[in-house]
């Protein structure tokens, strides 16, 4: 039965290292493997994952799990084994050399979270053992990288570099929209105004927004019903991720080059890419005007705000009549 291992070792150059072999993503200690981690009396350790449970810091029945492991007299025992979630909290807790350096590696980690907002381990993902956990984080970033600000930041940092570039020309604001269009025709064959004014309907949980957190149901805005990408479902929003990686990666290889680009230039170099890709290429200005998205989507708003307020007054009434009957009772 392995429950995984965890060494905690400072290394030549210094640093404080955490070497850790998981099983069913996270790691299983018994009381003495605890011990033995942190350099600490079986007395000590005990105590302490007393006061973690006790003090509500963690439930017990959710991070505890009896294993059957055979003893040095042979006989085979019910082991109490402590996952990732008591290990930290101990090491957070004892007074030790060991318990000292995780608290040090374990700062560093969350100030570089914080401050960076990512915290990797590189050595794990080039060993080429975390495979599972890499595709995960390609996800990720792909996600963040087609975000509206993140994208359209990127795109303008990498479109300031055009000899022909200004940021007041109506000609430049409008090649942002054209360059949308382009790569929403390409995954949809809609346009950004045509997406909104087809797909927005207050009927709809979210009004139609299939790439709409869920979780932000009741956060929903007026700007969110306008925003094209938040209608695209599971597989639209996949392939424009990787249209967008390929296109940004193209696009700093130019930067990084120095190589003078117009914005012409850009347009084109995107045409390229999507027909690399097997997408079709647009080539007019769509059948929906922005203002009829725009209208359409203001005049959905304000059926779906009507409808979730009639919601919430049959709710409130609900508990309303619940409190009455437990009155009467």
């Amino acid at each position: 039965m392995s429950t995984g291992e965890i060494l905690i070792y400072q290394n030549q150059e210094g640093n404080i290292k955490i070497d850790v072999q998981l099983n069913e993503d996270t790691v299983w200690l018994n009381q003495a493997q605890l011990c033995e981690l942190f350099q600490k009396s079986k007395a000590t350790v005990s105590e302490h994952i007393k006061n973690i449970f006790h003090e509500g810091e963690l439930n017990e029945n959710s991070v505890v799990r009896k294993f059957r492991t055979t003893a040095s007299d042979g006989k085979s025992y019910e082991t109490n084994f402590y996952n990732l979630d008591v290990i930290i909290s101990v090491g957070y807790r004892v007074k030790s050399l060991q318990g000292t350096q995780f608290r040090i590696w374990a700062t560093q980690r969350l100030k570089e979270y914080i401050v960076k907002g990512f915290a990797l381990n590189d050595d794990r993902f080039k060993s080429g053992n975390t495979m599972n956990y890499f595709n995960e984080l390609q996800q990720r970033i792909r996600e963040i990288r087609i975000s509206e600000k993140f994208f359209y930041q990127k795109i303008k940092d990498i479109y300031t570099t055009s000899i022909d570039y200004d940021p007041k020309d109506e000609k430049t604001i409008s090649f942002f929209k054209i360059v949308q269009n382009k790569l929403l025709w390409a995954i949809s064959q809609n346009t950004a105004a045509e997406l909104v004014y087809r797909r927005v309907d207050a009927a709809l949980p979210l009004l139609g927004m299939q790439s709409f957190d869920k979780k932000e149901a009741k956060a929903v805005q007026k700007t969110d019903v306008s925003i094209a990408k938040n209608y695209l479902n599971e597989d639209e929003i996949k392939l424009l991720g990787l249209l967008v990686e390929q296109y940004l990666a193209f696009a700093e290889t130019m930067a990084q080059q120095q190589t003078p680009m117009y914005m012409k230039d850009w347009a084109e170099r995107l045409d390229s890419i999507l027909q690399l890709n097997g997408r079709e290429l647009l080539t007019h200005a769509g059948k929906i005007s922005h203002q009829m998205a725009l209208d359409k989507s203001t005049q959905e708003f304000e059926k779906f705000k009507e409808n979730r307020k009639a919601t919430e007054i049959e709710q409130s009434l609900k508990e309303i009549e619940a409190d009455i009957k437990k009155l009467k009772k």
